[in-house]
């Protein structure tokens, strides 16, 4: 599970649906939720969280994505299984873990220090704790 803090920048509303924004460092986050607690406002500080088999991965991403969530960062270590394998990905203060299948990161040919795109879609995005 990676944690992300974060604090509220926008809310839109519909109905129960609720799209949150939030600003992490310099990276635009969105997380979908039918639940909201009240509390949640706009300068809000808290803590995301995603699961690391939510973090999908991009190398030399180009073109446009429905993935709201695309956070440009570098890989720092891979512990390789033989069938999943585990990144951790850095930016800025940003650390996030993604699980990936081995044969996904052979074929993508990643290695310590590559660039890649991690995606999070926004229902995968969720609140652990207020701040």
């Amino acid at each position: 599970m990676s944690h992300i803090n974060a604090r509220v920048s926008a809310i839109e509303s519909e109905g129960i649906i609720h799209i949150v924004s939030f600003q992490a460092g310099t990276n635009l986050l969105k997380m979908m939720s039918l639940e909201l607690p009240r509390h949640i406002k706009i300068d809000t500080e808290v803590k995301l969280q995603v699961k690391a088999t939510s973090v999908a991965l991009a190398k030399n991403l180009s073109g446009t994505f429905s993935y709201s969530n695309q956070i440009s960062s570098q890989v720092k270590s891979i512990e390789q299984g033989k069938l999943l394998s585990s990144l951790i990905l850095t930016k800025e203060e940003l650390r996030l873990e993604s699980i990936i299948t081995t044969a996904s990161l052979k074929r993508l040919s990643l290695s310590i220090g590559d660039n890649v795109t991690a995606l999070i879609k926004s229902s995968d995005l969720s609140i652990a704790e207020v701040l």
